[in-house]
């Protein structure tokens, strides 16, 4: 073997034989409850409408279309489709990538082409002519640097940043669940406040024609003047509520229509037309609490982050060891420039460099030092936020089940109340009570109404918020991303 081909060879075997610095990743274990502390099936009531069951969340990609409301579904997918917010996610992940591909470019040699031309010279400032030495210089070549990653620093950088990609991945899936339930909630407010509007249409023409009546019996000489004014004042009370209620109705479409990134007034027009609040499908499996490890996403993200901030420590503890090169270059020189065409003005390098730093203050050791400590911080940003999604989940089933008997308990009061005033109404037309009483039950049963509006609502939108909390918005079998398609991971091996 040649002499000068041994120092490349050597290079080569060191290379070959080098090793990952800095600890490997391992998933960290994390000790989950059996079951959910919150009622289920097991302790909610057999007369509830709507009740969650321990089965596994096997549905929860599309939550939305369990409502069978095609408003809302159309909704959603337009917002998943035009949100800004989820462009801007989107967005990151290919940042991410790009930024992989520049930590991945230390790991293959870098090739640099130079070109140049200079005219040189030396004379007497008396007379230029005088001992004139001037010549002209005329270079081309090519210059080759490869940094051997013996001891894994540049790998560990690669492999922390393809963590990073994971991490926005799940970053842009958590914005997408957050969109898919804000969406929901705007709608539910909508359609709610839609109900109430109605409610208050309805309570304004019965305390009209009460008006009437009282109006009547006046000319007639059966009433008082108070019995009038307490009426009018119920009427115009009612009418002062209607311009607020259309206000709220039309702000929520405003928001709605923004969340879709289009104009506030956009869905004016189309969500003019009353519908009602979308019923809550009969059961909702929730599954269990380990189920949460692999569906939400803020919780995979953390775990991605964790395994980064794990990948760093190794990225800083190669610096205490050398660095190995192998550069090179070849090109060719002369006095003009048929010289680059000339291959006897061929000149070539190349050779091994060591490059270790010996002293640097302490700098290396306490780099070290503070990506161990950021690694430690992920890990509990990674435990703090599965106990998060635990009482997420927990707050939404204890809320989802306690609104439900709430609304059974207001349906038995609107029933109620509604033969109040009709008992109320006949007996003042025959004059067997005060109009009082009268305005006392029309009071009672629009409270009453009013309040199981909004119970229903906000059964839906606790079955929104349990959704949410359980991850539901993505689907779980996508191993990548339209933003972030897979990409190789490079090897940890020797």
């Amino acid at each position: 073997m040649p002499i000068r081909r041994i120092p490349c060879t050597l290079v080569a075997a060191i290379a070959l034989g080098g090793c990952t610095v800095g600890p490997d990743y391992k998933p960290p274990r994390v000790d989950m409850p059996p079951g959910w502390v919150s009622p289920t099936a097991t302790t909610a009531a057999s007369t509830q409408p709507s009740v969650a069951v321990t089965q596994p969340a096997v549905d929860i990609t599309r939550w939305w279309s369990t409502f069978s409301d095609p408003a809302l579904e159309s909704l959603i997918q337009r917002a998943l489709e035009s949100n800004l917010d989820l462009q801007v996610a989107a967005s990151r992940v290919r940042e991410a990538r790009y930024a992989r591909t520049i930590s991945a470019s230390g790991l293959y040699p870098r090739v640099d082409a130079s070109a140049s031309y200079r005219h040189v010279g030396a004379g007497h400032a008396s007379n230029p002519k005088a001992g004139d030495t001037s010549r002209e210089l005329y270079q081309t070549g090519l210059d080759a640097s490869w940094e051997l990653d013996v001891f894994g620093g540049i790998r560990r950088g690669v492999e922390a940043a393809e963590a990073d990609i994971r991490a926005v991945v799940e970053d842009r899936r958590d914005v997408q669940v957050t969109l898919a339930s804000e969406v929901a909630l705007s709608y539910l407010d909508f359609r709610s406040l839609q109900r109430q509007l109605a409610i208050s249409h309805d309570n304004l023409i019965t305390q009209q024609k009460s008006l009437d009546v009282t109006r009547r019996r006046l000319a007639a000489g059966f009433e008082s003047g108070l019995d009038v004014a307490n009426a009018e004042a119920a009427v115009a009370t009612t009418e002062s509520i209607i311009p607020l209620q259309e206000a709220a109705l039309r702000q929520v479409a405003y928001s709605l229509a923004v969340l879709l990134s289009a104009e506030p007034g956009a869905l004016l027009q189309e969500l003019s037309t009353e519908a009602p609040i979308p019923p809550t499908p009969p059961e909702v499996p929730v599954g269990l609490p380990s189920d949460l490890l692999r569906r939400r996403p803020d919780i995979r993200r953390a775990e991605a982050q964790f395994h980064a901030a794990t990948a760093r420590i190794g990225v800083a503890t190669a610096d205490l060891y050398p660095r190995f090169s192998l550069t090179g270059n070849v090109g060719l020189s002369g006095g003009n420039y048929q010289a680059l065409t000339n291959r006897n003005f061929y000149t070539y390098g190349i050779g091994p460099s060591v490059d270790w730093p010996l002293f640097q203050g302490g700098r290396i050791r306490a780099n070290i030092a503070v990506q161990n400590e950021a690694a430690q911080q992920a890990l509990l940003n990674y435990r703090s936020t599965i106990l998060t999604a635990l009482q997420e989940v927990e707050n939404a089933l204890t809320n989802f089940v306690a609104e439900q008997q709430h609304r059974r308990f207001l349906v038995t009061s609107v029933e109620a109340q509604r033969r109040a005033v009709d008992l109320s109404q006949r007996l003042y037309t025959q004059g067997e009570i005060e109009f009082v009483t009268v305005l006392v039950a029309q009071r009672a049963l629009y409270n009453s109404e009013d309040a199981l509006v909004q119970s229903d609502r906000n059964v839906a939108q606790n079955l929104v918020a349990l959704y949410k909390a359980l991850g539901g918005g993505w689907a779980t079998d996508q191993g990548g991303d339209p933003a972030a398609p897979p990409t190789s991971r490079p090897s940890t091996a020797p």
